[in-house]
């Protein structure tokens, strides 16, 4: 099949046999588009449907680009994502992007589920209380990134530990122990949230190393970032390849 063949094939599993308001209007930018997204870079990699579009979800969720993520729900969920996953993804980004964009995410999460005849609040996933939200996520953090946790606790002002308290408790103990996605997907996914905010070098570069201690491989990362690479373009894409090849010479 060329370009034109397989992104019709796409399409159709993601979304069905309808067409895209642009096809009307501004049919040449969507041939672009379709070709380009849905016959060449979702053929790119060993990454089923359902991740792709999760991810796909993460970055839309980042750039707070609503319509087009309400679009991706229903692509996510059409890939044979649960629910769940869908709504565990936009959680994930919360200590990326702030709780703000994140409730419009999960409003327009609700808006796909309205529309799906899918019943919520979902069921808990939390794993974490009170006493022990700390504790877990210090040890959550420590699985995923070793000893550097001990000496960035360690080494941080008296005046900023908080921050780093914060960042165990709150980003990895409220956030990461929760169910249903595992640590590979949450980092995978933690990673293109990073890199589609463009500008945190350091945390994608830390996130690729995350990313391969929890058994993540170059080529899973080369993917992820490709797939981002339409709704994020070339230079936070390139940028967050540069991080990964500082960390994962070729």
């Amino acid at each position: 099949m060329d370009r034109t063949e397989r992104s019709r094939e796409q399409y159709r599993k993601l979304f069905g046999d309808g067409e895209p308001p642009m096809q009307t209007t501004d049919p040449e930018l969507q041939d672009i588009l379709n070709r380009f997204i849905f016959g060449e870079v979702a053929y790119r990699g060993d990454m089923d449907n359902k991740m792709r579009e999760l991810l796909t979800v993460t970055v839309l969720t980042v750039n707070q680009t609503l319509p087009q993520l309400k679009a991706h729900i229903h692509g996510a969920l059409n890939a044979g994502a649960a629910p769940e996953e869908v709504k565990e993804t936009l959680y994930q980004c919360t200590p990326y992007i702030g709780f703000p964009k994140t409730i419009n995410a999960v409003i327009t999460a609700n808006e796909v589920f309205d529309e799906r005849g899918i019943k919520y609040p979902l069921a808990h996933q939390g794993t974490v209380n009170e006493d022990t939200r700390f504790e877990k996520g210090l040890a959550v953090q420590t699985e995923i990134f070793g000893s550097v946790i001990g000496n960035m606790r360690e080494n941080a002002p008296q005046n900023q530990k908080h921050i780093q308290d914060y960042l165990s408790a709150m980003c990895f103990g409220d956030f990461y122990t929760r169910q249903v996605l595992d640590l590979k997907q949450r980092e995978l996914i933690t990673l293109c949230a990073i890199a589609a905010l463009g500008g945190a070098d350091s945390q994608v570069k830390s996130h690729v190393q995350g990313n391969v201690n929890v058994g993540n491989s170059k080529e899973t990362i080369i993917t992820a970032l490709t797939q981002c690479l339409p709704y994020i373009g070339f230079p936070r894409t390139l940028n967050a390849l540069n991080c990964l090849n500082e960390i994962i010479p070729e």
